[in-house]
């Protein structure tokens, strides 16, 4: 998976427009820690959901990160390795596709899925401590705007994560 050209997100259909995108800018905590929160999140309000990483190692890693993270905490996911992706709440996955029936898709690494098709939610988090990660999510978001979906930014802060105007753009 590559990270996104400038065509990828002009090329989604109309339809995939309804699909909310988030871009979610890490500045307090690395991905590391921080998807797994969003994850625990997303899953108590109900979504399955996808999680594409740019390589099938760091798909291996995630998978491994998700597993160890907390020792009071359980969070049921797995991936092509692990097979049975469709009774897999949360997949991991470096490949195109949506063999869980996800509704949410979370973006990691700067890669762009060529279809957002089926899904209602996009989360897009990039290294705020990264200014090349920056640089290519303020891109996404500029064609992702252009395009026409609907974006909202949020920023991680010490409290949480706040909701900047969806002008922000990163």
């Amino acid at each position: 998976m590559c990270a996104c050209s400038i065509a990828s997100w002009r090329s989604i259909t109309r339809a995939e427009r309804l699909t909310e995108i988030g871009f979610y800018h890490l500045k307090v905590t690395p991905l590391e820690r921080a998807l797994p929160r969003l994850l625990e999140r997303a899953l108590k309000d109900g979504y399955r959901i996808i999680v594409m990483a740019g390589s099938t190692e760091r798909v291996e890693h995630l998978n491994q990160l998700l597993w160890t993270y907390d020792d009071a905490s359980f969070l049921a996911h797995g991936s092509a390795r692990d097979g049975h992706a469709d009774r897999q709440p949360i997949f991991l996955t470096a490949a195109e596709g949506n063999p869980n029936h996800a509704e949410m898709l979370v973006l990691v690494d700067g890669v762009c899925p060529a279809s957002l098709a089926g899904f209602k939610r996009v989360c897009d988090l990039f290294d705020g401590n990264d200014e090349a990660a920056v640089g290519a999510a303020r891109q996404r978001w500029r064609e992702a705007k252009a395009a026409g979906h609907d974006l909202t930014y949020w920023e991680q802060t010490v409290g949480g994560w706040v909701k900047r105007g969806a002008d922000s753009g990163g």
